[in-house]
């Protein structure tokens, strides 16, 4: 007997019944056995040999392929993340093997993949505390069992026998493992009793997990371990604080020194490191999660709140302001109150239950709700500057980029079901000109229906056909991220990459039929009858807080000329030319710039040095001769040289405030528009 596979090319592969994803590859050649690390299956009858019946997706090269499948070979030169989530998770379990080897007793519990690595979380025996300085003697026992290439054997286990196995090791977390699977598996309906679960073995350690797993130890090119932090088990509070071992791996070398170098910048550009530098906002105990913004702080929320408000004006929106405090009621009938209640602070007012807002759509839909509505109105844009509130646990809070108190750049479209596409379209114009002015290049995703929503299955079909529909028709190129869109509607997600190479989400635009029917909202349509309207969700710089500390880390703090804090300060050479610096100080702010005079008894050199720390944009020294000739002899950010400042020469004060306003207005990139000597 033989089965028939299907290659990426479209080709079939006659292999013999029971063959793995190893036969496949050797089939096709030496080359791309040896390369080999896992295959990746579709389709196929599910008649697999044997008792094996993994569901399509990755899975190791050593279980059996399924009758008309599709497959694809998955190497280190794969497409995609898939080579590097295997490996990490490998590494997972070769630092769970060092650990257990160094640490007797240590009980064991998860150990994924994720974005940048991978962690693997421990039970250390009382007394047995592990710090960063303990990582040098875990990582040499783990680079012993990656030189030893031990090959990671999967095997399945009855479910009876795999729980004796871990209990007798009195590795409690995986016998709860074992049971919530079980339990997991006789509620589902209509599921039969599980009955084996999977253990991978490598070298002398056995783990319960799913897979897949590359062949071999040996793949895993380079690691290093990065961190220690504590987590509860299954992130409850009331459950034991085990100990997390965070590390990251590669294919090779350089590739894990180049990460290495990328988090080595990230370092120097964390924002809440600059924030401090630059003064730009605090944090205290007495609100946490809550940043206290500073006049060098505020001077940027402004100008990116002028940029927002300039835009959203251009584009129809009318800017309303809605309270932060409601009726319970209203968050029980938008549906927040069953996704989100968890996460939102609660108060009594007159013995009446109320509710910060989590979310400013259903205060729009009131807005919306009190006068009635025509097609002819149609589309209504309504944008706030949105203060919402979400507990968010303490150990996620992270600066600027997760907070509680969140200033949403938000807006909600209530349109007729035909001018769907053609909004949906226009936010993503609008973002697309934000991104633009910052240098972003965005990557779209479609994120579809998630498995807790609300809503019918034909609403969802007609909310996700729209959405395509409106990218398709731009000819913009995305990808499909199933079951994460919101729990209401689906949406399109704006991702980008910063200067050096990290991946933000940003803009969402999101399409909701739901909430319109949860709240009766209607107009009246050319037909005289009542219409149900659509509604759009969209925020593009996603909140103000976050964006701007993904802003300072973009920028490394040397913000545009537009944003930053101190567009210019001038440094009077002595105290008699104070009288002078103070009056260019007072022309150039005449004209709205954000200038400051340094009239300290300092030496010039250290007044500069100053200035550069706080990365002020122009630096305009004044002495004698700048006094006789009514100029400022500037120094800018705009080229290289020592600490990123070169000296271009004097200028005249009003051709300076002319370019510096023109260069404001225009919102360029660059910290500088002197670009040469001009006396």
């Amino acid at each position: 007997m033989s089965i028939t596979v299907t290659l990426p090319d479209g080709k079939p592969l006659e292999l013999p019944d029971g063959a793995t994803g190893a036969d496949a590859a050797a089939a096709i050649g030496a080359g791309l056995a040896r390369a080999a690390l896992a295959v990746e299956m579709s389709g196929g009858d599910g008649a697999t040999s044997g008792a094996d019946t993994a569901a399509p997706g990755v899975r190791d090269l050593a279980r059996p392929l399924e009758d008309g499948a599709r497959i694809a070979i998955v190497t280190a030169r794969s497409e995609g993340d898939e080579p590097l989530r295997l490996i990490r998770h490998d590494a997972a379990h070769v630092l769970a093997t060092a650990v257990m080897e160094l640490y007797p007793g240590v009980k064991i519990s998860i150990g994924p993949a994720i974005e940048q690595g991978f962690y693997y979380d421990f039970e250390f025996p009382d007394g047995v505390t592990v710090s960063e300085a303990d990582f040098p003697a875990i990582e040499d026992r783990m680079r012993a069992h990656v030189k030893a290439a031990e090959p990671f054997a999967r095997e399945d286990v009855p479910v009876a026998d795999a729980r004796a196995r871990f209990a007798a090791a009195n590795q409690d977390y995986k016998v709860e493992l074992i049971d919530d699977l079980v339990s997991a598996s006789e509620a589902a309906p209509g599921a039969q009793p599980l009955e084996t679960v999977a253990l991978y073995t490598n070298g002398p350690f056995t783990d319960l997990c799913r897979g897949p797993h590359a062949p071999s130890t040996k793949t895993i090119g380079a690691f290093k371990l990065q961190s220690v932090a504590g987590a509860y088990w299954r992130g409850d509070s009331n459950r034991t604080m085990l100990t997390r071992i965070y590390g990251t791996a590669f294919l090779t070398k350089a590739d894990l020194n180049a990460h290495l170098e990328r988090l080595e910048q990230a370092r120097a550009r964390d924002h809440r490191k600059l924030g401090r530098e630059l003064d730009l906002f605090q944090f205290t105990e007495l609100s946490p999660g809550a940043p206290l913004w500073k006049p060098a702080g505020m001077a940027v929320w402004n100008a990116l709140t002028e940029l927002w408000r300039e835009e959203n004006r251009a584009r129809g929106y009318e800017e309303v302001k809605t309270p932060i405090l409601y009726d319970v009621e209203l968050f029980k009938q938008s549906g927040h109150w069953d996704k989100y209640r968890e996460n939102m602070y609660f108060t009594e007012v007159e013995s009446r239950p109320m509710a910060m807002k989590p979310m400013n759509c259903p205060a729009h839909i009131q807005i919306y709700k009190d006068a009635r509505r025509s097609y002819r109105d149609l589309p209504i844009r309504y944008s706030e500057q949105g203060l919402v509130h979400r507990h968010e646990p303490s150990g996620t809070l992270h600066g600027l980029l997760r907070v509680r108190p969140i200033t949403q750049d938000d807006a909600h479209i209530f349109c007729t079901e035909e001018q769907v596409q053609e909004e949906v379209v226009r936010c993503l114009r609008f973002g697309f000109h934000i991104y633009e002015l910052f240098g972003f290049d965005p990557r779209l995703e479609l994120s579809t229906r998630p498995e807790r929503r609300i809503g019918s299955d034909a609403m969802w079909d007609r909310a996700e056909a729209a959405l395509r529909g409106a990218l398709e028709s731009e000819g913009l190129a995305h990808e499909v991220n199933p079951g994460d869109g919101a729990f209401y509607g689906p949406k399109i997600d704006l991702h980008m990459r910063d200067s050096i190479g990290r991946s933000w989400q940003l803009g969402t635009v999101q399409l909701d039929y739901s909430m319109p029917e949860r709240f009766e909202l209607s107009y009246t349509g050319a037909d005289n009858a009542e219409h149900r309207p659509v509604m759009i969700h969209r925020a593009l710089l996603g909140s103000f807080e976050r964006f701007i500390g993904i802003l300072i880390e973009h920028y490394a703090g040397e913000l545009p000329l537009w944003l930053a804090p101190v567009q210019a300060i001038v440094l009077p050479v002595s105290d008699h030319f104070n009288e002078y610096g103070d009056s260019v100080h007072k022309r150039l702010r005449a004209q709205g710039l954000r200038v400051e005079l340094d009239n300290r008894r300092e030496s010039i050199p250290r007044k500069v040095r100053d200035a550069e720390l706080r990365r002020v944009p122009n630096i305009l020294v004044v002495g004698g001769r700048e006094e006789r000739e009514g100029t400022v002899s500037v120094r800018t950010r705009s080229g290289p040289g020592e600490h990123g400042i070169r000296e271009v020469g004097s200028t005249g004060v009003d051709q300076l405030a002319e370019r510096l306003v023109a260069h404001v207005r225009r919102r360029a990139s660059s910290p500088s528009p002197i670009e040469q000597t001009d006396t």
